[in-house]
């Protein structure tokens, strides 16, 4: 087995022989012939006359373009003259290169073809050589999967430098789908969830991570990049299906055992490279890689730092914070915390409570029992590396999204300053105790980030549950919908204390009022008394005034009626008798000269004023009230005697 240096030496011999630059590719052929140099190079320049051989074992390498060189010894050796192959004047006899048989397997739909071409061939050709094996126009197919570049049907296959084994997929946009149910089966798997149990090798060490059907191979691996630190390019993979051959396969098409499929990655050990060679490589990454993002991830590992590997300044490639270094203002604080975890991870997430955090408090624990909820305090850091993937993946999975606007008051605080995490640390031990607070101080920066489930009780802040970032969607659902039974217990009770206390409230209320209703009602009967007195007094009082006034009226009438006549008097008298309504008779004479007014007085002074009463005569019945005062008895007929009587008017 050739040692780590060897191997440094034999890739950069094996990529000048070749002309392979991605160096991925390059490590994969050399693992396929053992770290066999003369071997890999063979596998991929087969020579006509003779084999290879390094200098290792002794010989003379005959070639084309290369001949054997000796090495020098360790101490002069340079990293211009490490190479076991140099450059050599070719021979007089030049060996004519025969063509490369290049190995296709062709996916199309739920088929699969094979295809042997020489490397002077087109990928027109594959295609002709297709088109009589699936029955499908040339001009109808996009041939995808090539690892360099744009390809159109003229490409040769040799300028693509390709292995001697590979991997494409047929594409027809423009004809129909397959059938129904197919299309139907399809489109189920690209639906379903997938759980990959992957093993870290290196740290033995296992993460349950929930993708889509439609999510890609490549996505998995970057995923795993966040989790592990190993970038996609370095990645050692066991367990994917064979048919898993291009990283933008769907894991619905890749054939992982569903609904769980285990996988182990591990590091594959890369080799040094100089800082000429790695700022060359650098100018050209972006042409080799075999993803868009790869080519960024180890670019440190070839001597380029993050933010000098195109000329841009570092501070341009890294995320805004999420929150500002000694926020002030909680509530300023969590409306760029919540605008920042937007732009990073999309809107489906978490609605977190803009405001301090007794103020989430008050929502969460001080209302009504019915309405009280959970508190979530989420502790975000940004140096984790398991943050992106929680965040994403778990943090903004709908079903959680849901749970928790359903069932929680969600704040948040970022403890990547250190700032910050001073005071969210202060308000921590001001509000849950020292212990809590000693809890949180000790968890490492990889076990970021945190969830913290509160429940409010009448004394205090209960902490139900620390649950940290290396969990999954359904151990997070799992552990929330526990937390939510405890409470719900909890909110029980004091639903019940509170129904009980309101009960007893609302009887007390209704004794109050009760008794403030009797005494509304006294007080309002003592009030009608004393109005109805008040009023019998009135009325008394008027009829009183109305009978003294009365009286002296009468007393006034009765001195101003003339004195009555005698019997022997000469002069002509009439003798008037006058029943009154009580049945009693009173007697008078008056002059038959005297006016029928004084009639009236007379009878008004023994209190029945003719406003009020009528005075009727007998034979004939007449109204004498109705007659002219001013007119004589004699005149009016009352002469010499006659009976009257009162009766009240209507």
């Amino acid at each position: 087995m050739a040692s780590n240096m060897d191997r440094e030496m034999i890739l950069a011999d094996f990529q000048a022989c070749t002309g392979i630059e991605n160096i991925d590719e390059a490590i994969t052929l050399l693992e396929q012939n053992n770290w066999d140099l003369v071997a890999a190079i063979n596998g991929v320049i087969p020579q006509e006359n003779g084999i290879l051989q390094s200098e290792y074992g002794g010989d003379t390498l005959h070639g084309p373009a290369y001949g054997p060189t000796s090495h020098s010894t360790a101490a002069s050796s340079t990293p211009s003259s490490s190479s076991a192959f140099r450059h050599v004047v070719p021979s007089r006899q030049i060996v004519e290169r025969q063509p490369r048989m290049l190995d296709f397997r062709v996916e199309y739909r739920d088929r699969n073809v094979d295809v042997v071409l020489e490397d002077s061939s087109t990928v027109g050709d594959i295609k002709h050589i297709l088109e009589n094996e699936l029955q499908i126009p040339a001009s109808k197919m996009l041939l995808k999967g090539w690892k360099t570049g744009d390809v159109d049907d003229s490409t040769v296959l040799k300028t693509l430098h390709l292995p001697k084994n590979n991997s494409l997929y047929v594409l027809t946009p423009d004809l129909p789908p397959p059938s129904s149910s197919h299309s139907g089966a399809l489109q189920e798997s690209l639906n379903q969830n997938f759980m990959l149990i992957v093993t870290h090798r290196e740290v033995q060490r296992e993460y349950n991570l929930n993708f889509s059907g439609s999510s890609t191979i490549q996505e998995v691996k970057r995923n795993v990049y966040d989790l592990t630190s190993i970038p996609v390019r370095h990645q050692l993979w066991e367990g994917w299906p064979p048919s898993a051959t291009d990283d933008s396969m769907t894991l619905a098409v890749s054939g992982l055992t569903f609904p769980c499929h285990r996988l182990t990655v591990g590091r594959r050990s890369s080799p040094v490279q100089t800082r000429e060679q790695s700022e060359e490589q650098c100018t050209d990454v972006h042409m080799v890689s075999d993803s868009d993002g790869d080519d960024f991830e180890d670019a440190t590992e070839f001597g380029v730092d993050d933010g000098e590997m195109f000329g841009v300044a570092s501070s341009a490639l890294r995320k805004s914070p999420m929150m500002p270094e000694n926020a002030e203002n909680e509530g300023d604080a969590l409306l760029q915390f919540t605008a920042e975890f937007s732009s990073r991870y999309g809107d489906c997430h978490p609605v977190y409570f803009i405001g301090s955090l007794e103020a989430a408090f008050q929502e969460a624990f001080y209302g009504k029992a019915r309405d009280r909820k959970l508190l979530a305090i989420y502790l975000h850091h940004d140096e984790s590396v398991l943050t992106n993937v929680f965040c994403s993946q778990m943090l903004c999975a709908e079903s959680i999204v849901s749970y928790l606007s359903q069932n929680f008051i969600t704040w948040a605080w970022d403890m990547t300053k250190e700032a910050n995490r001073a005071r969210f640390l202060t308000m921590c031990t001001r509000h849950f105790g020292s212990v809590v607070a000693q809890t949180i101080r000790t968890q490492k920066t990889d076990q970021f980030p945190l969830f913290l489930i509160i429940m409010g009780k009448r004394s205090s802040n209960e902490v139900l549950n620390v649950i940290q970032g290396n969990t999954t969607v359904d151990e997070l659902m799992m552990r929330l919908m526990a937390a939510m039974e405890i409470f719900s217990a909890q909110q029980q009770e004091d639903i019940k204390d509170e129904d009980e206390r309101e009960a007893r409230e609302n009887v007390k209320r209704e004794q109050d009022e009760a008794y403030r209703i009797s005494l509304e009602a006294d007080r309002a009967k003592r009030e009608a008394q004393e109005r109805e007195m008040a009023e019998q007094f009135r009325l008394e009082q008027i009829r009183k005034e109305q009978e003294e006034e009365r009286e002296a009226i009468r007393l006034s009438l009765e001195q101003s009626l003339p004195p009555e006549p005698k019997e022997e008097s000469t002069e002509s008298v009439s003798k008037l008798r006058i029943r009154t309504p009580s049945g009693e008779f009173f007697e008078r004479r008056f002059l038959a000269s005297s006016k029928l007014q004084v009639v009236f007085d007379f009878v008004a002074s023994k209190g029945y004023p003719w406003e009020e009463y009528k005075l009727l005569g007998t034979f004939p019945r007449r109204d004498v009230t109705q007659l002219d005062p001013n007119k004589s008895l004699l005149e009016v007929k009352l002469y010499p005697q006659e009976t009257l009587f009162l009766e009240a008017k209507e």
